[in-house]
């Protein structure tokens, strides 16, 4: 693959071990291929997967890591076969950076299924080098793995729809759950529950929040526009609702009980599993037999559904709610996220932060 310049030097801010610390961290950018994109990076949304891979939580990660995968940036040079993109062009890059282009899912156009997908970051691309993500000052990214921002959407707003708005895009696309009237259920409102709230609100559904207190009832309601807030552990309410939901995005990442979820929906509705959760979750199989009911789940979204979704959000309106940081904050942060102290996604201003120096805070 040629290039058009010499590799170039850029900082970063990355981890060194499972510590999670983040410090500045030069490293090189590949050459800008024939297909590829310089991008400079405006922001970065932060996403709990980037919490779990700083610290090695999953046990797979290789270090220095530069984390960073809801990223919003510039073109400032495309190789000579790029056709979708050119210089000054808004764009953003999710989770993957690369895939074999020859499987079935790739094939398909759903190459997040892809068995050798190329992670943004803590994975090795196809010249043998570490994959570095967006909290650093540029990426050099194939032009396949890029999306095009709709004209007027900021780039703060635009970074959480990246992971977390296609997250929640994808399961409801792919179900046939878009069409309007439909009753959906969002069980827990994190990063990608206030983002599955947003969407499905914008798609004409009646939205219950599921949550196990009252805590966030009012934001809810209030702030996100939610129809609804079931406690689940209200037995009344539960029995009165039973059987009445099209669908459930569980977004919950730990243990939890299924049964509940699953005597809410109605027949053929379907319990949409997104919580990353490593032990195995129980339920009675009458559930579903009795009611025809589907327990599955999906896994980001497809580039194709990422740029439909922030085309259906720019049309819609669609805003996160998000917090806006220096780098030198990241890891304050990072420990704010671990304590879910943020309403609802922290964004790190790239662009705005002096990546060469590291402060106390």
């Amino acid at each position: 693959m040629g290039s058009m310049k010499e590799e170039r030097k850029i900082t970063g801010w990355a981890a060194r071990d499972p510590s999670g610390v983040l410090a500045p961290y030069t490293y090189t950018l590949r050459n800008t291929g024939a297909e590829d994109v310089l991008i400079k990076v405006i922001c970065c949304g932060i996403c709990h997967t980037d919490l779990h891979q700083i610290k090695n939580d999953l046990g797979m990660s290789n270090y220095p890591m530069v984390p960073g995968h809801e990223v919003v940036g510039e073109v400032v040079e495309v190789g000579p076969e790029v056709t979708k993109f050119k210089v000054g062009d808004c764009v953003g890059v999710g989770c993957l950076v690369g895939c074999c282009d020859a499987c079935r899912p790739c094939k398909a156009e759903v190459e997040q299924y892809c068995n050798k997908k190329i992670w943004s970051y803590n994975d090795v691309y196809t010249d043998g080098k570490p994959t570095q993500g967006g909290f650093a000052g540029s990426m050099v990214v194939h032009q396949k793995f890029v999306v095009k921002i709709p004209e007027g959407m900021s780039p703060e707003q635009v970074a959480p729809l990246l992971c977390a708005g296609v997250t929640v895009y994808s399961p409801l696309n792919h179900f046939g759950l878009k069409k309007s009237g439909l009753k959906g259920g969002i069980l827990g409102l994190g990063g990608v529950g206030h983002m599955g709230v947003l969407i499905a609100k914008a798609m004409g559904h009646h939205v219950t929040v599921i949550s196990s207190s009252d805590k966030k009832k009012e934001e809810a309601l209030d702030v996100l526009g939610a129809d609804d807030y079931l406690i689940s552990s209200d037995v009344e309410r539960m029995q009165e609702l039973a059987d009445s939901f099209d669908y459930i995005i569980d977004t919950v990442p730990v243990h939890h009980p299924l049964e509940p979820s699953l005597s809410l929906l109605k027949l053929d509705g379907k319990l949409i599993i997104m919580g990353v959760i490593n032990v195995p979750l129980q339920f009675v199989s009458p559930l579903l037999m009795l009611g025809r009911k589907m327990i599955t789940g999906t896994f980001i979204g497809s580039m194709k559904e990422t740029q439909e979704m922030l085309e259906f959000c720019n049309e819609k309106g669609v805003r996160s709610t998000i917090e806006v940081v220096k780098m030198d904050y990241v890891n304050t942060a990072m420990d704010r996220l671990a304590k879910n102290d943020v309403r609802y996604r922290f964004v790190v201003d790239v662009a705005g932060s002096n990546l060469e120096e590291e402060t106390t805070n």
